[in-house]
Protein backbone atom coordinates (compact mmCIF):
# COMPACT_ATOMS: atom_id res chain seq x y z
CA UNK A 1 0.00 0.00 0.00
CA UNK A 2 2.60 2.57 0.67
CA UNK A 3 4.63 2.07 -2.93
CA UNK A 4 1.02 2.49 -4.20
CA UNK A 5 0.42 6.06 -2.15
CA UNK A 6 4.14 7.44 -3.12
CA UNK A 7 3.28 6.28 -6.66
CA UNK A 8 0.30 8.49 -6.71
CA UNK A 9 2.00 11.16 -4.56
CA UNK A 10 4.89 11.41 -7.06
CA UNK A 11 3.05 11.30 -10.37
CA UNK A 12 0.35 14.41 -8.66
CA UNK A 13 4.20 16.44 -7.88
CA UNK A 14 5.45 15.73 -11.15
CA UNK A 15 2.67 16.91 -12.55
CA UNK A 16 1.93 19.77 -10.33
CA UNK A 17 5.71 20.80 -11.05
CA UNK A 18 5.08 20.15 -15.12
CA UNK A 19 2.02 22.45 -14.71
CA UNK A 20 3.58 25.16 -12.98
CA UNK A 21 6.77 25.10 -15.14
CA UNK A 22 4.88 25.12 -18.72
CA UNK A 23 2.75 27.89 -18.05
CA UNK A 24 3.16 30.88 -20.39
CA UNK A 25 2.96 34.56 -18.90
CA UNK A 26 -1.20 35.29 -18.43
CA UNK A 27 -2.68 38.16 -18.12
CA UNK A 28 -5.62 36.57 -15.28
CA UNK A 29 -6.07 40.07 -13.07
CA UNK A 30 -9.57 41.57 -13.07
CA UNK A 31 -9.28 44.95 -15.22
CA UNK A 32 -9.56 47.23 -12.44
CA UNK A 33 -6.16 45.56 -10.56
CA UNK A 34 -4.48 45.22 -14.17
CA UNK A 35 -5.19 49.18 -14.88
CA UNK A 36 -4.00 50.10 -10.82
CA UNK A 37 -0.79 48.22 -11.16
CA UNK A 38 -0.26 49.25 -14.80
CA UNK A 39 -0.10 52.68 -13.58
CA UNK A 40 1.46 52.62 -10.26
CA UNK A 41 4.33 50.81 -12.66
CA UNK A 42 4.20 53.55 -15.05
CA UNK A 43 4.92 56.04 -11.91
CA UNK A 44 7.77 54.05 -10.93
CA UNK A 45 6.23 52.16 -8.33
CA UNK A 46 6.64 48.66 -7.06
CA UNK A 47 2.94 47.84 -6.60
CA UNK A 48 2.62 45.42 -9.87
CA UNK A 49 5.67 43.12 -8.52
CA UNK A 50 3.81 42.94 -5.12
CA UNK A 51 0.50 42.25 -6.58
CA UNK A 52 1.96 39.31 -8.64
CA UNK A 53 3.55 38.02 -5.28
CA UNK A 54 0.49 38.17 -3.63
CA UNK A 55 -1.60 35.91 -6.15
CA UNK A 56 1.37 33.34 -6.28
CA UNK A 57 1.46 33.08 -2.35
CA UNK A 58 -2.78 32.97 -2.29
CA UNK A 59 -2.31 30.54 -4.78
CA UNK A 60 0.57 27.81 -3.23
CA UNK A 61 -1.52 28.25 0.21
CA UNK A 62 -4.25 25.73 -0.60
CA UNK A 63 -1.62 23.13 -2.23
CA UNK A 64 0.64 23.51 0.95
CA UNK A 65 -2.82 23.42 3.13
CA UNK A 66 -3.68 19.80 1.86
CA UNK A 67 -0.34 18.52 1.39
CA UNK A 68 -0.18 19.10 5.28
CA UNK A 69 -3.33 17.18 5.81
CA UNK A 70 -2.29 14.66 3.84
CA UNK A 71 1.15 14.10 5.23
CA UNK A 72 -0.52 13.71 8.66
CA UNK A 73 -3.00 11.59 7.74
CA UNK A 74 -0.31 9.01 6.23
CA UNK A 75 2.09 9.33 9.21
CA UNK A 76 -1.23 8.69 11.83
CA UNK A 77 -2.64 6.22 9.45
CA UNK A 78 1.48 4.29 9.59
CA UNK A 79 1.16 4.11 13.05
CA UNK A 80 -2.18 2.94 13.42
CA UNK A 81 -0.90 -0.62 11.18
CA UNK A 82 2.03 -0.66 12.76
CA UNK A 83 0.54 -0.69 15.72
CA UNK A 84 -1.98 -3.07 14.64
CA UNK A 85 0.98 -5.68 13.46
CA UNK A 86 2.42 -5.43 16.84
CA UNK A 87 -0.46 -6.57 18.76
CA UNK A 88 -0.96 -9.44 16.21
CA UNK A 89 2.86 -10.07 16.69
CA UNK A 90 1.56 -10.08 20.56
CA UNK A 91 -1.67 -12.32 20.87
CA UNK A 92 0.25 -15.34 19.22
Amino acid sequence: MRNKFLKYCSLFALALVLNMTSVNQVQAQCPMCKLSAEQNLKAGGTAGKGLNAGILYMFSAPYLLVGGIAYFWYINRKKEEDEEEIEGFSNN
